[in-house]
């Protein structure tokens, strides 16, 4: 059976899921006779819980219980109110002032992700492309002992990543010191594998004194591209924090959602469709299509960096986390990290 739903529906299938949010436990009709202003006998009240029961957006856990929101229950209230949500004063001042006073060696994306996480008491997942795919800010190289050489890659979106480079080269500093200055002018903003590209073009077109310095720089950008195979990275923050929910008093829920967030592979997914969408997403609970859990939802938005985006972060927890007070949180903390990336003070974007 399907049921419109008219405002009466609405109201209280609402007015369910915001109890059930609040509290954690089954709804009855008395509950929302008493607590919400529905003009209606707590008869009547059963009567719509019935329906929306039947329509699927209601479960029933006991005969004798109350009712909890299905995945899809949730679903129609996060599209309807999720939008409608305030961030908190107390929040904003909160992102704003940590991201304004970051020292310049901490790493933006990761300190929003773990302030995020303190904030809504759920555990945080970030995602960034590989440091390949990544558009770079800097590249260097330091020599190492034994015929080694440290590649220092610094990404426009903050992260910054050591590799050891190996090649048939025995460059001493001063050599190395040139390569790094000679690309300087070439990698500011483009990918790694660009930056190898370009060399190779330049070493099959230009001629003159540079030559062996482009036959230097291309083979240590060579090495440093194929040193390692890299897949998009995924980050998990504040596991603890979620843990401390009373939902995860059942020692199975703890270990089904341990078992998700080994599942990178599936988490990177979501993160991917957050990248290729505008605004944040919001996965419940089979939506998230995690084999071991189900009482699981993932709120998540794409940060920026010259008007693209670079990298995507959300939030992890049940079913039941506070819609209205999260999605705009973690739209906002995009925003605001997109402004960090960008080079503005955080908040003065039209976009946070």
């Amino acid at each position: 059976m399907t049921v419109t739903l008219d405002e009466r529906h609405r109201r209280i299938l609402f007015a369910v899921v915001t109890e059930y949010i609040a509290t954690g436990k089954p709804v009855g009709s008395r509950r929302i006779a008493k607590r919400y202003a529905i003009n209606l006998s707590p008869a009547s009240i059963r009567n719509v819980l019935a329906d929306l029961e039947d329509a699927d957006l209601l479960h029933q856990p006991h005969t004798s219980a109350g009712r909890v929101p299905t995945d899809a229950g949730f679903r129609c209230f996060v599209d309807a109110m999720a939008n409608a949500g305030e961030i908190s004063a107390a929040h904003r001042t909160a992102l704003i002032q940590r991201l304004q006073d970051l020292a310049p060696e901490e790493d933006a994306v990761r300190e929003t992700g773990q302030l995020l996480s303190r904030l809504t008491g759920t555990a945080t997942i970030i995602a960034r492309p590989p440091v390949s795919e990544s558009q770079l800010e800097q590249l260097r190289f330091i020599r190492l002992s034994g015929g080694r050489t440290l590649a220092v890659l610094v990404t426009r979106g903050g992260a910054v990543e050591n590799r050891i480079v190996v090649t048939e080269l025995d460059l001493d500093d001063r050599a190395l010191e040139r390569v790094s200055n000679y690309l300087e002018e070439l990698v500011s903003g483009q990918t790694l594998r660009a930056v190898r590209n370009l060399l190779a073009e330049r070493l099959a077109t230009e001629e003159g004194q540079y030559q062996v310095l482009r036959r230097h720089a291309q083979k240590m950008v060579e090495a440093t591209v194929e040193g390692r195979l890299e897949q998009a990275e995924v980050w998990i923050e504040g596991q603890g924090a979620l843990f401390h929910r009373p939902e995860f008093g059942d020692a199975e829920k703890i270990r089904g959602f341990l078992n998700a967030f080994e599942e990178k592979r599936k988490l990177l997914e979501l993160l991917e469709q957050t990248l290729a969408a505008d605004g944040v997403q919001v996965f419940i609970g089979s939506e998230a299509a995690l084999d071991d859990v189900r009482d699981i939802s993932v709120i998540s938005s794409s940060y920026r960096r010259d008007g693209s985006s670079v990298g995507s972060l959300g939030i992890v927890g049940p079913t039941r986390i506070d819609y209205r007070k999260y999605v705009p949180l973690v739209g906002f903390a995009a925003n605001l990290l997109s402004d960090v990336l960008d080079g503005r003070l955080p908040g003065t974007s039209k976009r946070s």
